[in-house]
């Protein structure tokens, strides 16, 4: 169980978490809130409530952590995409599908999904580079779906890598306003979501 104070703390109380998992989520949290460059380990040392000494007998670098996230959520996106190609279903649907699974990510770790998005430019090489790979291959994925039904039809002749760019970035700053206990659910949010994109693109 996670819960986060709200008096002008960056404070998590966390159980059945390891030390690198509490330290990585208190720094996702650390890093949305100031910044990954702004902030220090002095100051993740300091939500962590210990001293900056002690940091580093579990992890080597800020820098660490920041690949820890980075490349963790590039995974989940991947783990969650490989859960729907396999269901051979028509580009349209499977289009929605992906948008769903994609936001279900983000909505899981919402902290870990901004550093994801904004962050990622402080990785150093080669550890950039290969992110900058997995990136491009997963916004593949998005392309292919829409190459599909442009070739069958389903869908206009759009401009595929553009029209999954939008889509990406269109989905990609939910982290910034959703919430569990919001109005909509993130099923309710991927659905609207979902309808007003394939309208666009539909033939």
């Amino acid at each position: 169980m996670i819960t986060i104070a709200r008096q002008g703390t960056f404070r998590i109380t966390m159980t059945k978490l390891t030390r690198k998992q509490q330290i990585d989520k208190q720094a996702a949290v650390l890093f949305k809130t100031k910044g990954y460059a702004a902030s220090s380990m002095r100051d993740l040392a300091q939500v962590l409530g210990i001293e900056a000494a002690s940091l580093y007998s579990h992890i080597k670098s800020k820098e660490e952590i920041l690949r820890r996230i980075c490349f963790r959520m590039a995974e989940a996106f991947f783990t969650a995409q490989k859960q729907i190609e396999s269901l051979h279903s028509e580009p349209k649907l499977q289009l929605k599908k992906a948008m769903a699974v994609h936001l279900k990510v983000i909505a899981g770790s919402v902290d870990e999904a901004a550093v994801f998005f904004h962050e990622w430019r402080h990785l150093s090489e080669p550890y950039l580079s290969e992110f900058l790979v997995m990136r491009t291959d997963y916004e593949r994925k998005f392309i292919a779906i829409l190459e599909q039904g442009i070739a069958t039809k389903v869908f206009r002749a759009v401009d595929a890598k553009l029209t999954a760019m939008t889509i990406l970035s269109a989905i990609n700053w939910v982290h910034r306003w959703y919430r569990s206990d919001g109005k909509l659910s993130i099923e309710q949010i991927s659905e609207q979501l979902a309808e007003m994109m394939i309208r666009g693109v539909k033939s």
